[in-house]
């Protein structure tokens, strides 16, 4: 992987909050089935905090490579190392759904909410099983029809019921469309299904009585603001709580939520028939941007589109390779020296950034990368990276000791210790 105008369901949501922090606690907070608040937990007003955080998010059970890693540091000596690993594992992030019948599915993403509900905590849920997803690369797979796909997104909701669950709805799907990678034909079939497909999953996931929905839209270093908001338009974004920028890359959360903000901008800029085409992108001064945004982005923060980043590899921002020495770089692709980025947080600061997440496991690989040679080897690493999801210790020690901020108590970062990383 690279890696709201007409009558919608969030009327709901804004009927519990009047801001943007409380909106996201009001859709998070544990219900009981009937949809009243679920017995002993707070009303709205009154979140229940940890940390100064009125919204835990699931830390799903460890890879179980990870757990055999930690052990290896342990038995070596190397206990602060270890110590960190184990600190990341256990850290929230999200549960990928894909590859797997609507049955299985369905039974899957129940015994997730229902586990996070018993522990007072929100699952973080992330669909992928568009088909045809990542343009068939390293990530390929999903199902095999759209009328496949329609069934596994049914079987989900079902699955989700009256629990609470943020989804993040098929990293992929909209930046990288069928069109973009040569898979349409010439009347663009397959990407009008896709479109479909996304639309038909946000209109059974994001009327469901606790549940939140982010679409597709990239990151800051693909896709340009005007030309990823028509995508998120047609894709339904204005029926769902708001999209994702990041999800399975390195860019900094500053970069990230700059970008999710003048997206957010524009689509509301859109939405009163105004021009994607005028609205301010990356390249604009920021001041500039931000006084475009007072005079066309009008309005409450809670009647836009919000946004969520995956900070789980952002400490150090993306990687850069040196020119002419990759035939193809593949930037996003296993990077070396990158660091964990900002723990899992619904608090922001921001009225639009609904929370920084750990969507991509961290530690885990983002495919064997070959950048433009015959392999089998990565040649930025001269080793065979891990195929796509599985463990990759030597990423996962880099992750842990390059961490801004750093995942132990009284450490510095690995930079501020002096570590050279390319």
């Amino acid at each position: 992987m690279r890696h709201r105008s007409t009558a919608v369901p969030s009327t709901r949501i804004l009927a519990l909050a009047a801001t943007a922090l409380a909106l996201l606690t009001a859709v998070l907070l544990p219900v009981a089935a009937d949809g009243a608040a679920a017995p002993g937990v707070p009303t709205p007003g009154a979140p229940p905090e940890r940390d100064g955080d009125p919204v835990r998010f699931h830390a799903p059970a460890a890879n179980p490579a990870a757990l055999a890693q930690y052990s290896d540091l342990k038995e070596s000596g190397d206990a602060r190392t270890a110590a960190g690993l184990l600190a990341m594992v256990r850290a929230p992030h999200a549960v990928w759904l894909g590859d797997s019948t609507p049955a299985e599915v369905e039974l899957t993403a129940r015994a997730i909410v229902e586990a996070a509900a018993r522990e007072g905590t929100v699952p973080v849920l992330v669909l992928y099983n568009a088909p045809g997803r990542d343009c068939s690369q390293y990530s390929a797979g999903g199902a095999g029809t759209d009328a496949a796909y329609t069934d596994w997104t049914d079987a989900v909701a079902r699955g989700i019921g009256a629990h609470r669950a943020l989804v993040v709805l098929e990293p992929d799907s909209l930046a990288l469309l069928p069109s973009d990678c040569g898979q349409d034909d010439s009347g663009g079939t397959r990407t009008a299904a896709r479109y479909a497909a996304v639309r038909h999953a946000v209109d059974v996931l994001e009327p469901l009585a606790g549940t939140a929905v982010y679409l597709d839209a990239g990151n800051p270093g693909w896709h340009a603001v005007e030309t990823v908001v028509p995508r998120l338009v047609k894709a339904g974004v204005d029926r769902a709580t708001g999209f994702t920028v990041n999800t399975s890359h390195y860019h900094s959360d500053a970069d990230s939520a700059w970008y999710g903000t003048l997206v957010s901008g524009c689509l509301a800029h859109v939405a009163r028939a105004g021009d994607p085409h005028d609205c301010p992108d990356r390249s604009w001064k920021q001041a500039e941007a931000r006084t475009w945004l007072t005079t066309h982005a009008v309005g409450p923060a809670a009647d836009r589109a919000h946004f969520v980043t995956d900070t789980s590899r952002a400490g150090r921002g993306p990687w850069t390779a040196k020119p002419g020495v990759h035939a193809d770089p593949q930037e996003w692709c296993n990077p070396p020296g990158r660091g964990l980025g900002p723990r899992p947080t619904a608090v922001t600061g921001d009225p639009l950034h609904d929370a920084k997440l750990w969507i991509k496991i961290p530690g885990e690989s983002d495919g064997q990368c070959l950048r433009g040679t015959a392999g089998p080897e990565d040649p930025e690493r001269g080793t065979v990276d891990p195929k796509a999801g599985d463990w990759f210790p030597a990423q996962a020690l880099e992750l842990v000791r390059l961490a801004d901020p750093p995942i132990l108590a009284g450490e510095v970062s690995g930079q501020a210790r002096g570590r050279e990383y390319s």
